[in-house]
């Protein structure tokens, strides 16, 4: 069979770069008779297709804005929009600057282009979101890994771990880290900026989970506890997404960083795409104005919370001691261990000629990756299937058992 590699002459990054398990798991769970608890998407059923429809006809009443080319940095009604949300949360904006990008992810390509040289070191939780792991592979970059325990990433680790260089980057996923679900406690959140302040090495928060929480307070933010933290403003960074609260279709995320970070930051942009569809910005913005996202997002958390507790209990009255996880307080992701040591590459087949999907956790590694452990999405899916893709998986378990 030719490939690319084969018949291309593609760069060292590319030919290294490895597709996402979590994309061609999605493929496979196309199929209709397979319950999927892979995918980290929203509940389609619950985008509010109706307020979106709204906005979209607002948008077009102002096509100069809507279908014109626009600014790199994004429209002004949405940033305006997305700042007063910042705000709202104890961010304050002076010395910061906010960058509209297409999805967050591209919030991610551009900080590891404007920041990471070949061989540098940026420090990710170990496991990390792996579109994050693949992003700063083919920036060049050696990825060191925090582990995790219930406080979030041991952030302390910084102190004995052994670097070939200097960090230029520390990237965490918090509240409910994809794939564990973890949320960095307070008492780490001050230690780390402390810690990026004295060493001068940037932290990013990626925030796309905060709006989904179902239970308990939620820290300040990382940003918003930099400003009481000294000279650790100038070492946070920050960035978020429209795709969990309104919908993933819209692309639209945005990226939050010192001023003069920030504007080196919209020239790598320019150089990427020039700007974020000025179209969906228009769309965003008209509905971040309307009075709809605060119930639409009380309905999709009451869901999500309900689906949570239907997948967590049945795991437990299924596998008992045999799994182990923690249910997180919001989210979309259960993180668990099989404690027999169950190789979750070897399972998958099984489970998917079973009827139901699931992400192995190596996935997740830049290294030496655990094979017992598994990711499972309880959004997609309502109660009933829930239980019935984990007696599925309860079936898969016990054939590899006996086999």
């Amino acid at each position: 069979m030719t490939t690319a590699t084969s018949l291309y002459p593609l760069s060292t990054r590319a030919a290294a770069l490895r597709s996402s398990d979590v994309r061609e798991l999605l493929k496979a769970a196309q199929r209709a008779d397979v319950i999927s608890l892979a995918g980290g998407l929203p509940a389609a059923e619950l985008f509010d297709a109706e307020g979106l429809r709204a906005a979209t006809r607002a948008a077009l009443e102002t096509p100069a804005a809507a279908l014109q080319y626009g600014l790199t940095e994004g429209q002004p009604a949405l940033r305006a929009a997305l700042e007063a949300r910042e705000r709202s949360h104890g961010i304050a904006l002076a010395g910061r600057s906010l960058l509209v990008t297409t999805g967050s992810q591209q919030a991610l390509d551009i900080v590891a282009r404007l920041l990471l040289d070949e061989g540098d070191v940026v420090v990710v939780q170990r496991p990390s979101y792996l579109a994050a792991l693949q992003t700063f592979a083919l920036a060049g970059a050696q990825c060191v890994g925090l582990e995790e325990d219930e406080d979030g990433a041991r952030v302390e680790d910084l102190e004995t771990l052994a670097f070939a260089r200097k960090p230029k980057l520390i990237y965490l996923v918090t509240p409910f880290a994809n794939p564990s679900g973890a949320s960095l406690s307070l008492r780490r959140r001050q230690w780390l900026l402390d810690w990026a302040a004295r060493h001068q090495v940037l932290v990013l928060e990626d925030d796309p989970y905060g709006v989904l929480r179902t239970e308990g307070e939620a820290p300040p933010s990382l940003m918003a506890l930099a400003q009481d933290v000294p000279g650790a403003a100038a070492w946070c960074g920050r960035t978020s997404t429209l795709s969990k609260a309104v919908a993933p279709g819209l692309r639209l995320g945005w990226l939050l960083l010192p001023q003069a970070l920030a504007e080196a930051a919209a020239r790598v942009k320019q150089a990427l795409d020039l700007h974020t569809s000025s179209f969906a910005q228009e769309v965003a913005a008209q509905y971040l104005a309307g009075d709809r996202l605060e119930a639409h997002l009380q309905r999709v958390r009451g869901a999500y919370r309900e689906r949570r507790r239907a997948l967590c209990e049945a795991l437990h009255a299924a596998f008992g001691d045999a799994l182990v996880f923690s249910e997180p307080e919001g989210g979309m992701f259960v993180w668990a261990r099989f404690t027999d040591g169950t190789d979750t590459r070897v399972l998958l087949p099984r489970a998917l000629a079973a009827g139901m999907a699931y992400v192995p956790g190596d996935a997740f590694y830049a290294d030496a990756a655990p094979r017992d452990r598994l990711r499972l999405s309880f959004t997609t899916e309502p109660p009933a299937r829930l239980r019935e893709g984990v007696a599925r998986l309860h079936a898969a378990w016990q054939a590899t058992r006996g086999a």
